[in-house]
Order: C-alpha cells, then structure tokens, then sequence
C-alpha cells in the first residue's frame, strides 16, 4: 500500500503588521522551501525560514505555516 501527501491548493496568510488574516491561493509549492500565495490577483512570493513562508509586497510582510496536508492512501 502507498501513501501520497496531498496539499490543498488554499493557505491562511497573515499581515506581520496588522494581524489581518485571509485565505490565499498557493502555487508554484514546493514543500518547505517556496510558494507563490495569490492575495486580491497578486502574487506574493514566500520562501521557507525554517518555521514559516514569509513573503514582502508593498513594504509589507506576510506570513503563512503553508497549505494543509492530508493522506492519500492508495493500493489494495
């Protein structure tokens, strides 16, 4: 029997400077090392620091611990 690691293709993003969360679209995710998270259609590129994404935009940071995972089982 197999497992595979499914990621979901949305993630909670935070504002460093104001606390705001929303949920963004992630792509171009690699599993901590980098994501693009989609915020309003623009694209705010994160890189992995060892505990969280963290992306700048507009003078801005944001924050995101990534997509939620889940298991896939395959086989019999």
């Amino acid at each position: 029997m197999n497992n595979k690691v499914v990621y979901a293709e949305e993630a909670i993003v935070t504002s460093t400077n104001t606390g705001t969360e929303v949920t963004a679209e992630i792509d171009n995710f690699k599993f901590e090392q980098h994501l693009d998270a989609f915020v309003a259609q623009q694209k705010i590129p994160m890189r992995w620091n060892g505990r969280v994404y963290v992306g700048n935009m507009h003078g801005m940071e944001f924050t995101t611990i990534g997509p939620k995972q889940s298991v896939k089982y395959t086989g019999r």
